[in-house]
């Protein structure tokens, strides 16, 4: 992986990039991640960065959530100080440890949101994957709230010694000022000072500025005297042994607060390795964050990554160009290009101040801050292609020191590319083949484009020379391109037309900027009309080339209609004759089924009136039976009336109901109700 020259990230202004960048960052732990941004040519490498910024850039312009960064002090000075068993935290240095630690929580918290509670999934994978092992730290957080207030001042509290030992200094410190308020009235009274005359502090003791004409009217130790000599500053007698007392229980305060700060420094020190590791992360995802704000900021977008090399880039800009243009209130020529195997180097020429060498550093920092895992100045349904190497030749490179002029210094850069360059290498070339005499810099400048295309580079070159113009349009691998003019206002439209040569429009230039006609007429007349009317007839025929290409576009645009109207007939038709076949097998299906059901009908009918049938036949037996055992009923009681009349009569016997009963009744008939004699049935 080579990026050359060293000077590579200033020519084409990713340095102003980063610098930007940096800007947005939030913490010096952020700051360190942006210096250290590099470019990457590992693929998985390259997409994790990006896909990372674009998780977080979905983040910030999500309106339902707020990214919890915050600007924290770097806190790894002093906890690499703390590692050292018997140090203690500063009291100065809690509050900002204590912002740290809540910073910490809160971006713990928002990572947690962001997973599904069943499946434990994150929203923003990349990001998750960066954040793990953030964690908050609920311990330390309360435990420094015992310690100190929302002010940073440490809490009387802290301690039951340190409230006592406050409560005692509050105590002298009232006795203090109550004595010496009466000393100083005393004083004024006597004339010594002046009335309005308030106490001082000198040494952390209290004080009364005496006039030195006085100072041995008042009792008490002189501490101090103005830079004149006029006035003496006097700690009363009265006050002093009360004022040793007040520093004594300072000095007590001091111990015991560094007790304080003791003990909660050995409880944090098991904690520094994870706080550690979560000041790493905030710093990685503040660097992220600030990634993400540069990308709203100039519309950038995730591209589809490709693992060879490859551009098809659509609306590239410039992103430090678009960023300055926006503050002027003027909008941007975007870019459209697109390079391939087939066509890899692309030749750029056209007018100067035309934009030819703004495309080039557009090429270039917007492939190079994609392998940075900034996200690309493009439209998001561009494809971009991961090169091994980015080599550069642009602006004046000339060194006295090394006694090199500019040509020398872009044959020595020439040089290198064609050592160092292969199919994996992309090469952006200002002015190519110029500062020397045209034909034989024109000439070595073929030479070099055609070893350029030998070893199948990728690049965008500019030029001014017919030679590299008419070899690009004749060469495979090569392809023109121009930046358009528009020549009836004589001003650059800043837009790339790829396919076609450019012309300079020299003459016309000169002659709008206005220099003399005379002079403009002398150098036509010495160039010659031949030469001077070339532009013109390169732009007549890139002009018709565009109408025949235009009208090859269109023809192919109907045939392809012609061709998707014809597929889409067969297909209608096919459609139908399969629509045709699923009607006829339905329909059979149908007359099957109906065919079955009418069988399974019939038989069921049959079957019924079979069952019917035989029902009938067994009433007929059934009745027919009935009435044969009637007429046996009737003939017994016949052949028995018969005999009762044949038997003699017993006057005395016993009353026969039964018999009585019977010959009362009439003859029976068919279908009488009978009761037979041991029967309960009827």
């Amino acid at each position: 992986m080579i990026i050359y020259p060293d000077s590579f990230e200033d020519k084409i202004g990713f340095a102003t990039l980063r610098e930007l960048v940096k800007q947005r960052c939030l913490t010096t732990l952020g700051h360190h991640y942006c210096d250290a941004m590099s470019f990457s040519e590992n693929f998985n490498t390259v997409k994790a960065r990006l896909e990372a910024t674009a998780e977080m850039l979905s983040v910030i312009t999500d309106q339902t959530s707020l990214f919890p960064i915050a600007e924290i002090t770097d806190l790894n000075p002093m906890i690499k100080a703390l590692k050292v068993p018997g140090a203690f935290i500063a009291p100065d240095d809690i509050g900002p440890l204590r912002h740290g630690l809540i910073c910490m929580s809160e971006l713990s918290d928002f990572f947690a949101s962001h997973r599904d509670m069943e499946t434990g999934e994150s929203s923003v994978p990349r990001l998750d994957e960066i954040a793990y092992g953030l964690t908050g730290f609920p311990l330390l957080i309360a435990a420094i709230d015992r310690i100190i207030d929302r002010f940073g001042n440490i809490r009387d509290s802290a301690s039951p010694e340190l409230a006592e030992i406050r409560r005692h200094i509050q105590q002298v410190s009232g006795n203090i000022a109550s004595t010496m308020r009466r000393v100083m009235a005393s004083a004024a009274s006597a004339g010594y000072i002046d009335g309005d005359v308030s106490a001082a502090m000198r040494d952390g003791r209290l004080v009364i500025p005496v006039s030195a004409m006085n100072k041995r009217r008042i009792p008490g130790i002189v501490h101090d005297e103005s830079a004149s000599g006029k006035t003496v500053y006097i700690e009363p007698a009265e006050i002093v042994e009360a004022n040793n007392r007040i520093r004594e229980l300072q000095g007590e305060e001091r111990r015991e607060i560094v007790r304080i700060l003791t003990q909660f420094t050995d409880m944090m020190r098991e904690y520094i390795p994870d706080i550690e590791n979560c000041l790493d992360i905030i710093g990685k995802l503040d660097f992220i964050h600030a990634k993400a704000l540069i990308a709203n900021d100039t519309d950038a977008h995730m591209p589809v990554l490709e693992k060879d090399t490859d551009i098809d880039w659509y609306h590239a800009v410039h992103p430090v160009l678009l960023i300055t243009l926006k503050r002027q209130g003027k909008d941007i020529v975007p870019l459209d290009i697109r390079l391939d195997s087939g066509q890899r180097l692309l030749i750029i020429s056209g007018p100067n101040a035309g934009g030819k060498s703004v495309c080039l550093k557009t090429v270039g920092i917007v492939q190079y801050m994609a392998q940075c895992g900034m996200l690309p100045t493009l439209y998001e349904n561009s494809h971009m292609g991961i090169f091994s190497n980015i080599f550069i030749d642009i602006g004046d490179d000339q060194s006295i020191e090394n006694d090199l002029s500019t040509y020398s210094s872009h044959l020595r850069n020439m040089k290198f590319f064609l050592q160092k360059g292969n199919s994996s290498t992309l090469v952006l070339i200002d002015e190519f083949g110029g500062g020397t005499e045209p034909q034989i810099g024109g000439a070595i400048a073929q030479a070099v484009l055609e070893q350029f295309n030998d070893k199948k580079m990728w690049g965008v070159i500019t030029t001014h020379y017919q030679n590299l113009k008419h070899f690009a349009d004749e060469t495979e691998g090569l392809i023109n391109g121009s930046m358009l003019y528009d020549r009836q206002q004589m001003r650059p439209l800043f837009k790339l037309l790829i396919g076609n040569p450019g012309s300079s429009f020299a003459i016309e230039i000169a002659r709008k900027t206005g220099l003399p006609e005379s002079i403009i007429s002398k150098a036509s007349e010495l160039v010659g009309s031949d030469y001077i009317n070339m532009d013109k007839y390169l732009l007549d025929i890139a002009r018709d080339k565009r109408y025949w290409e235009n009208k090859r576009l269109s023809i192919r645009q109907k045939e392809k209609k012609i061709e998707e109207r014809l597929e889409r007939y067969e297909h209608d038709a096919e459609e139908l004759r399969q629509r045709r076949r699923e009607i006829i097998e339905d329909a059979r299906q149908q007359a099957r089924s109906l065919l079955e059901s009418s069988n399974a009908q019939i038989e069921r009918t049959i079957h019924d009136i079979k069952r019917v049938q035989a029902e009938r036949n067994a009433t007929i037996q059934a009745r027919q039976e009935l009435a044969r055992q009637k007429q046996l009923l009737l003939d017994n009681k016949t052949a028995e009336h018969s005999l009762l009349k044949k038997a003699p009569k017993n006057k005395k016997g016993p009353s026969d109901n039964s018999v009585r009963q019977h010959s009362q009744q009439e003859p029976i008939s068919v279908g009488d109700n009978v009761k037979l004699d041991n029967q309960d049935t009827v």
